[in-house]
């Protein structure tokens, strides 16, 4: 018995796999991580992607908000370090700009003085999009059990008859469409499949097939915008930092910015407002927005430079999290993944470390379940218990910043007040005392969760320093 996927072939053989066949659907991030996670366990994997192989470092159709500054916290580059041993180096070669944790970063405040610029030990990196699913693509491919397939769209996932597991893809073809009128879809069968298109369309459309209740979605609206411009990096620019984040004075206004080195001896700059503050789409306009924000410092270091391509926009809407794991059954061989669970703000730089960190979650419970008589049986409940553990830290951090803005739409926190004071004076904290900065750095990066600030120590700290400032 065959398989075809345009003209490739694969023999169905058996093997000492967990499964012979698993199907990742969507080659971003999430998709490229997920099948690095999934090669080890599975006799094939094959990667669906609707938009075709890239020729150069340039955005995909498919990722609108991949010309905008991307950010991978120290987290998600050790889950990637686990699955793809040497990536950080292969980055390098490929052009990406070493940081050191935070002694080359300039992080600036409406109301007091920068973060100092410490260094914690840790070397981060920065870099553009493209780039990064170019070093991954790259690693991928070279797992001789993995197999790209561009220019395919994935049309559904395809349950058993009971509906209780997983059976097949159904996908089609760019090259096959253009050449019949008929109906050209595949059906391809997979022990396992892994959502990670982006918004977790195919995951509802089969939980609604087989009659099960679509999930309850938190989301927060946010209603932002952001313009990017790309300029190579003066010959004098500033030499005590590589990358500067200028916070807004909120709640009086959302102007923010940060600007990052990336390869190419450029800086990426990305300014973010929401309502009447979205950042224009002209570079002089752009340039007299930035005299705007809280600092001078960005203003100061790109006034006489002169983007090397037209501007970049996008806009987000809101922040999803689709609650996967509060179904009372989930489909065996069927895990989303990355923005298909949970949809970040991306102002915050979170979305690539949660996706890598959740296709290293689902490579280490696929090692646990070897010996098990069915080892694909529960996974996907169990993967989505935990991945939410994951998101909670992230969540967190994004989520009491954006309700400091009146306009955020969602459900406030009953606590949103004292949550703000907390970390407004746990950062006032960190500032005067290195192992504080050092735990917030740590949580910020994904390295330790958020519950780590409810050690009684520090809340006695920050409780004292919220006090002062009160009485102040």
């Amino acid at each position: 018995m065959t398989q075809r996927i345009g003209d490739h072939s694969y023999p169905a053989t058996h093997s000492g796999f967990i499964g012979r066949q698993a199907v990742v659907i969507g080659a971003g991030i999430a998709g490229l991580a997920a099948a690095g996670a999934l090669a080890d366990w599975f006799e094939r994997v094959l990667v669906l992607e609707r938009d075709s192989p890239a020729d150069a470092l340039v955005p995909r159709p498919g990722t609108p908000q991949a010309g905008h500054t991307h950010g991978l916290l120290v987290g998600g580059q050790c889950a990637l370090e686990d699955l793809f041993p040497g990536i950080g180096e292969d980055l390098v070669r490929a052009g990406a700009v070493r940081m050191r944790i935070n002694q080359d970063l300039r992080e600036e405040f409406p109301d007091r003085a920068p973060m100092p610029q410490r260094d914690f030990g840790r070397i981060g990196y920065t870099m553009t999009r493209p780039l990064i699913e170019t070093v991954l693509r790259r690693r991928v491919s070279q797992r001789a059990n993995v197999t790209l397939h561009h220019d395919t769209r994935a049309l559904s996932i395809v349950a058993t008859a009971n509906g209780q597991r997983v059976a097949a893809v159904r996908c089609v073809s760019a090259a096959r469409t253009l050449t019949t009128d008929a109906d050209c879809s595949e059906t391809v069968p997979a022990d396992l499949v892994v959502e990670a298109s982006g918004r977790g369309h195919l995951t509802s459309a089969l939980l609604r097939s087989i009659g099960r209740p679509l999930p309850e979605e938190t989301t927060i609206g946010v209603d932002i915008g952001y313009t990017t411009a790309v300029m190579d990096i003066p010959h004098d620019a500033p030499p005590d930092w590589k990358l500067v984040l200028t916070h807004p004075n909120a709640p009086h206004s959302t102007r923010r910015a940060v600007m990052i080195p990336v390869e190419g001896n450029r800086w990426m700059l990305s300014v973010a407002g929401r309502g009447n503050e979205r950042p224009p789409g002209e570079w002089s306009e752009l340039l007299a927005y930035l005299r705007q924000l809280s600092t001078r410092t960005i203003y100061d270091a790109v006034r006489h430079a002169r983007p090397t391509a037209r501007l970049a926009r996008f806009g987000f809407r809101e922040s999803a999290w689709r609650h996967f794991e509060r179904l009372e059954a989930f489909p065996d061989g069927l895990i989303p993944i990355g923005d298909a669970i949970c949809r970040f703000n991306p102002i915050y730089g979170q979305g690539m470390t949660v996706a890598a960190k959740e296709a290293s979650l689902l490579h280490r419970l696929l090692g646990a379940c070897t010996s098990e008589r069915d080892p694909l049986r529960g996974l996907g409940q169990l993967f989505l218990a935990e991945a939410k553990s994951l998101i909670e830290t992230p969540w967190t951090m994004a989520s009491i910043p954006d309700f400091a803005v009146p306009a955020t739409r969602g459900e406030r926190p009953a606590d949103i007040e004292h949550s703000l004071r907390f970390g407004r004076a746990l950062s006032r904290v960190a500032a005067r005392d290195e192992a504080v900065q050092r735990l917030v750095v740590e949580v910020w990066h994904m390295l330790k969760p958020i519950t780590a600030y409810q050690d009684p120590a520090l809340v006695r700290l920050v409780e004292a320093e919220m006090m002062e400032s009160t009485v102040g």
